[in-house]
């Protein structure tokens, strides 16, 4: 099986079987999405939802939280992994959202990018789920399951992995394959005990052929 046969039935086969795969995040707007992405590195989506709630009614938006004291932000999120460094992340991201950008989460990679807390990732994480820009966001999950699957065997980086998802998918549906990948890593292809016998992608996966070589 080709490459581009490889990603035609990955595409067809979620977009049958996920076609409304979204961000498990809560969030209302932008700058909420913001916040939750960054307090999620290293730490449950589940967790960073059971945390943003009582945040948010606190601080509704960048103006309120760039006036925040330190003392004022770490009760709101000291159940989340690297709470000090967190917090301070979050100071200055709403300092400078309101210093440079009015008050308003910009949507360019770049401009994110200035961000404190902000790094790639979390750049195109922004930009694709609210703007749908064609913007592949590789986390862990998105790693390791492109590689397994074959599509990215030779990317040594998420930004080598990055770049070539986002040259394979077509580009209305690279923000939601973002989602397909992520969601499939965290509850199927998982990272030590992947649920092969349930897994839909079993035909084209590099993984399960080389494993099933090695077992006979």
């Amino acid at each position: 099986m080709t490459l581009k046969e490889r990603v035609t039935f990955l595409i067809d086969y979620f977009s049958e079987h996920a076609p409304d795969a979204a961000t498990e995040l809560n969030y209302a707007d932008a700058y909420q999405l913001l916040v939750a992405v960054i307090l999620s590195a290293q730490c449950t989506d589940n967790r960073v939802n059971l945390t943003t709630p009582a945040f948010f009614l606190k601080f509704p938006g960048p103006e309120a939280l760039s006036k925040a004291s330190f003392e004022e932000v770490y009760p709101l999120v000291k159940s989340i992994s690297y709470p000090n460094n967190k917090t301070r992340h979050l100071m200055g991201m709403a300092s400078l959202l309101v210093e440079k950008f009015n008050g308003k989460v910009p949507m360019t990679v770049n401009e994110l990018l200035m961000l404190p807390g902000v790094g790639r990732k979390t750049a195109n994480v922004i930009t694709s789920v609210i703007d749908k820009q064609p913007n592949m966001a590789v986390d862990t999950h998105v790693f390791r399951v492109s590689k397994r699957l074959g599509l990215t065997t030779r990317a040594r980086t998420p930004e080598a992995a990055e770049k070539q998802l986002v040259s394979m998918i077509p580009a209305p549906l690279v923000h939601k394959a973002h989602h397909w990948l992520i969601l499939h890593g965290r509850y199927i292809c998982k990272a030590r005990k992947p649920l092969c016998d349930k897994c839909g992608l079993k035909s084209i996966c590099k993984f399960v052929i080389k494993k099933a070589k090695v077992e006979k």
